[in-house]
């Protein structure tokens, strides 16, 4: 490893990516990772912040990205944004948990925007998915940011300026003025996690990618941003994450094939990643109880990490709003047991006002079991604890479940996610052309045909400003 700045290293790595060859197996990663986001993108059509979004971008046309479900094109900092905002609003997409959470799909919208932007093929934006995938997942790796009180999107600001520094074809010393730019200039709270929980909650991750767009953007053309960033005397290190060794030395090549890729985690509930494994012991509890009306209390024992951030305050025990409802341990255990289910419905104002809920909830403790905590990160684990009115109790573990590292999703559960997304906004014929748009994203070199199947009518059928989701 050189002496020079992490920001300098990332940049020489991410200028030297694009002349990889990626392994056919990757390849095949980011089409599951991509299809799994546009599935995510369609659950979020009609949104309340979607729309918002959307007015944003109409006030702001542009012929240079699209807007999935519409026929509006705007700057590709506010697709990044509006796209982006689509495949986080359900908490639906891929994650990665290192010694800090994040999503690393959260990269996909910004690099499609800034690819039909520089009118880049899909075999560069898959080179350019990967390597934010590899840099957001290595940084969650070294340090973690809640517990200094940082949102994890911070790692966005530095793997989307590489990202799209690639996709821009920018040289090394621009890549790096770029990743300096974006990651000083965007500091993200953990705020926007804490409590009840707001519409920024599903937006944090989208406007650091569009603030990396545009740090990218200023420094093509000649804009330098602080530093050195990271290591400076009021840099990263010491106002943010802690000092932390990042060796890119280490970092995926062909040779090594340790591609961070392979280790993001899928999802097959819309709801926090960490607590999926309570939801599955929970259905697991379901089954093996007659009457949920027969439960007297409820023992979620769980790592340090969900019971800090997923059982925290007592609004995670009353959630008001969807984003709190989908990051409460205590609601997605009681919405299993009663519905047998964990469902975009699951968090409907009517289900969260649910009186049956509530009275459930009333009955859950949650505790950090040190063994639980010990098995994470690597390991997601939760034990769900029901003791019945007779006495009994019936308990489930689980360490580990689909969309896991050990049982990974296939090609026929993301087609699956994808239609069942797609059937209430698009035709079958659309769903079919999407599917196959991204089965040879390799040897696409253009991206408009996809977003003409994503549209909830055809294009033709819309008016030029129209907000069609």
């Amino acid at each position: 490893m050189t002496d020079s700045t992490v920001a300098m290293r990332l940049a020489r790595y991410a200028h030297a990516f694009r002349k990889q060859r990626l392994p056919d197996e990757i390849i095949h990663l980011v089409r599951q990772r991509f299809i799994d986001s546009l599935a995510c993108v369609l659950g979020a059509y009609g949104a309340a912040p979607v729309k918002a979004a959307l007015g944003y971008a109409a006030a702001n046309p542009a012929t240079t990205a699209g807007i999935f479900g519409s026929n509006l094109q705007t700057t590709a900092e506010i697709a990044a944004f509006a796209n982006g905002l689509m495949v986080r609003f359900l908490d639906y997409n891929d994650g990665y948990m290192g010694l800090e959470p994040g999503h690393p799909s959260d990269n996909i919208p910004a690099c499609l925007a800034v690819a039909q932007a520089e009118s880049a093929t899909g075999a560069e934006l898959i080179s350019a998915i990967v390597l934010a995938y590899e840099i957001q997942m290595r940084l969650q790796d070294a340090a973690s940011l809640n517990r200094r009180g940082w949102d994890h999107v911070n790692y966005i600001n530095v793997a989307m300026a590489a990202a799209a520094s690639n996709l821009m074809k920018l040289d090394v010393a621009q890549t790096e003025q770029a990743i300096n730019i974006a990651l000083s200039g965007h500091l993200a709270m953990r705020q926007v996690r804490s409590g009840t929980l707001s519409d920024w909650k599903g937006c944090s991750a989208a406007n650091a990618a569009r603030n990396a767009v545009v740090a990218a953007q200023l420094a093509r053309h000649g804009m330098t941003g602080p530093s050195p960033v990271f290591e400076g005397e009021m840099g990263f290190f010491k106002l943010v994450s802690g000092p932390f060794e990042l060796d890119t030395d280490r970092f995926a090549t062909p040779d090594n094939g340790d591609y961070a890729i392979r280790r993001s985690l899928t999802k097959t509930f819309p709801t926090n990643g960490e607590l999926h494994t309570a939801v599955w012991a929970a259905l697991d509890i379901r089954k093996r109880i007659d009457n949920v009306n027969d439960i007297a209390a409820i023992s979620i024992e769980t790592s340090e990490f969900n019971r800090r951030v997923l059982a925290d305050t007592a609004e995670k025990w009353l959630p008001k709003t969807r984003e709190t409802a989908d990051h409460s341990l205590p609601y997605n255990v009681a919405r299993a047991l009663l519905d047998g289910d964990i469902t975009i419905a699951s968090y409907s104002a009517e289900k969260i006002a649910d009186p049956a809920a509530i009275t459930l909830m009333d009955k859950v403790s949650v505790t950090e079991d040190p063994a639980l905590t010990a098995l994470f990160p690597r390991h997601l684990a939760n034990r769900v604890s029901v003791t019945l009115v007779c006495g009994e109790q019936v308990v489930s573990e689980m360490i580990t479940g689909p969309g896991s590292v050990e049982t990974p999703m296939t090609d026929g559960d993301f087609e699956r996610k994808f239609r069942r997304m797609a059937m209430p906004h698009i035709d079958a014929s659309a769903q079919d052309l999407v599917l196959g748009f991204v089965a040879g994203l390799e040897r696409q070199t253009q991206f408009n045909s996809l977003f003409a199947a994503m549209a909830v009518a055809p294009i033709a059928d819309q008016k030029p400003a129209a907000l069609c989701l």
